[in-house]
């Protein structure tokens, strides 16, 4: 039996309708394409809005608050620090005269009530020095000539009393010290006392979170996301430095003032 095909044309009958009109396809071979490549589209459609969709339902709303903390506290140690220097064409006479320097310093220091685990080297160096003779480009040029070597010691200090602070600045000013710097006041706990800081900011951050959520009508769930800064701030802070009158030394004057130790944090909360 001679079946039909797809127009309704017999096979024995000359094939499809539409190729006697000298068509290059089937017309209702484009059609039966066109409607099947719909149907792929809106199934491809249809799995991408579900995943929407599921996306949608496993996001989370949550809130971001900001927590504050703050101490004021007075400064219990003050750190120095401060060089010797010595020249020498010799360099171990310059290594000598810088050793003798610095044991009479801290012998001054002991004498001031300080301890010598309180006295640390963070430096020492030695440097060859060369002059230029019959330069024709100065500085440089001609012929180089040792004119010596220079041996420094960096020294740095922890000063515990406070009230010895000024006299043993002084008394450092006789000793030929040089570069002294970076008389810090601060204090000898101060990561304790930082953490202390960030606790109050926890604490201010938390009672944020539930105030808002109140506010919303919300309830607060877990904590997905936490952020912390601290930033202590120095102010107050006045070094004098020790006048001499009459071949004596006067002794400076060292208000300490006080420090102000701040921390931020930031705690993000998913909300229900």
């Amino acid at each position: 039996m001679e079946g039909k095909n797809m127009c309704g044309g017999m096979e024995g009958e000359g094939g499809c309708p539409c190729m006697k009109h000298g068509m290059g396809m089937c017309k209702h071979k484009k059609i039966f394409k066109i409607v099947l490549l719909a149907i792929i589209i809106a199934a491809i459609v249809g799995v991408f809005c579900h995943s929407d969709r599921n996306n949608s339902k496993d996001q989370q709303d949550t809130i971001v608050v900001s927590g504050k903390g703050e101490l004021t506290v007075k400064p219990d140690i003050a750190t120095i620090s401060f060089s010797v220097m010595e020249e020498n064409m010799d360099v171990s006479k310059a290594s000598d005269g810088v050793n003798t320097k610095i044991a009479k310093i801290i012998a001054t220091l002991k004498a001031d009530g300080m301890s010598e685990t309180d006295i640390k080297t963070t430096g020492y160096n030695i440097y060859p020095r060369y002059n230029y003779v019959n330069s024709k480009i100065y500085p440089y040029g001609g012929t180089q000539v040792l004119a010596g070597y220079d041996v420094t010691q960096s020294i740095e200090i922890k000063i515990k009393d406070l009230t010895k602070a000024g006299k043993i600045v002084t008394d450092l000013g006789t000793l030929n010290v040089t570069d002294m710097s970076g008389l810090n006041f601060t204090e000898d706990k101060y990561d304790d006392l930082v953490r202390q800081a960030r606790d109050q900011a926890i604490t201010d951050a938390r009672d944020q979170a539930s105030k808002l959520a109140k506010a919303l009508g919300v309830r607060l769930s877990k904590i997905v996301g936490y952020s912390e800064g601290s930033n202590p701030i120095y102010y107050d802070r006045v070094m004098s430095a020790a006048p001499m009158a009459a071949g004596k030394s006067i002794e400076a004057v060292l208000p300490t003032g006080e420090n102000k130790i701040t921390s931020s944090v930031s705690i993000t909360y998913e909300i229900k």
